[in-house]
């Protein structure tokens, strides 16, 4: 089945291909870059696909020179070539296998992320904040740009609510395992008694959603406007600059004050209701998929704690795929990649199962 569905998209980027050079196509601009994106991600399936069926020619051309029954040097050669090109076409079909996973259409989009401040009072706010600061270093690392939407910081340094938008290619499918309970395990800058306290903060990483996307009606939407409660000088608190949107269908409801101008928090503010109203639908959508389908590596339910932060031990826990690293003040700073790609991993490994 695979094998001819490696043909179909082969026939289909030789046909883009011929697309390409069409002066028709090239003339309308739209199509020319549509195709132009289609022929890009097929091409490194298509070349893994001809290299397999190079090495699948060269394999039964050797087995059948080894069954006419060589002389014993060449019988040698041809025994050392089928082990060389067998553990090639082996290594093709794992890549094939991960190249033909049904891919996320949300993988390649920008990020709205929400971190809450959960049971832990002051110890989860600046829980909180330690979180927001390893993932916008994590975004430093990775040249992806950032912005605050909206936060209600708490006196003593954290916040109670964050949420901030990531900017960059493939920022969802990097982040797109961090939603759940992270739980944290430390002697709090409050405790004066020197005890270990277990405090916790949710994220929710949504993927930012286009307008074309969604269908929001006027007419669904109630607008409230009211002065900003946050530190931000005077003008910010005594005007109203402060934006509350309530999509009234599903009653969502999305605040937004950080700017000092309405108008702009209204934008920020429908940023983070389209990307919710995404986010539900997606997951009203999964929903309704058999069970033996979804990820193990989690449902990105924000009650599922997945991660264990112990500062004592300077150790950090993955509880979905049991990975342990005790390099938790290198991970607090953004070097998240070996999470990440050992969560992906896992993902793409139970997907090949399910095929």
């Amino acid at each position: 089945m695979m094998w001819e569905k490696l043909q179909t998209l082969e026939e289909r980027y030789l046909y883009l291909e011929e697309q390409l050079s069409d002066p028709v196509v090239l003339k309308n601009q739209q199509q020319w870059q549509k195709y132009t994106r289609e022929h890009a991600e097929l091409s490194e399936t298509v070349e893994a696909f001809r290299q397999m069926k190079n090495v699948e020619g060269d394999l039964r051309e050797a087995r059948e020179m080894l069954h006419d029954k060589p002389d014993e040097e060449m019988e040698t050669y041809l025994r050392e070539e089928l082990a060389r090109l067998t553990t090639i076409k082996e290594r093709l079909e794992e890549k094939l296998n991960l190249l033909m996973l049904p891919k996320d259409p949300s993988d390649e989009k920008d990020v709205i992320m929400e971190i809450r401040a959960g049971t832990g009072g002051d110890e989860a706010s600046l829980f909180a904040a330690d979180l927001l600061r390893m993932y916008l270093r994590f975004a430093e690392r990775k040249g992806w740009q950032t912005e605050v939407i909206d936060s209600s910081p708490t006196d003593i340094g954290g916040f109670k609510e964050i949420i901030f938008s990531i900017k960059g290619r493939g920022a969802y499918s990097q982040l797109k395992f961090e939603s759940g309970v992270h739980r944290v395990q430390r002697i709090p800058a409050t405790e004066s008694g020197g005890r270990i306290h277990t405090s916790a903060a949710t994220v929710a990483v949504l993927p930012e959603a286009e307008e074309v996307e969604l269908t929001i009606h006027p007419q669904d939407l109630r607008l409230d406007t009211f002065c900003s409660t946050g530190p931000g000088g005077q003008s910010v608190n005594t005007t109203q600059s402060a934006v509350r949107i309530t999509h009234i269908p599903t009653q969502t409801v999305v605040t937004c004050q950080d700017e000092k101008s309405q108008l702009k928090n209204r934008e920020k503010a429908m940023r983070v209701l389209r990307a919710r109203l995404l986010d539900n639908l997606q997951a009203q959508q999964q929903s309704e998929q058999a069970e033996e389908r979804r990820s193990q590596v989690g449902s990105g339910d924000r009650s599922e704690r997945i991660r264990t932060y112990n500062f004592p031990q300077n150790r950090v826990t993955d509880h979905r795929i049991g990975l342990t690293l005790h390099r938790l003040e290198y991970v607090l700073q953004g070097d998240m990649e070996e999470i990440i790609t050992a969560l992906t991993a896992h993902d793409r490994a139970v997907q090949i199962k399910q095929i």
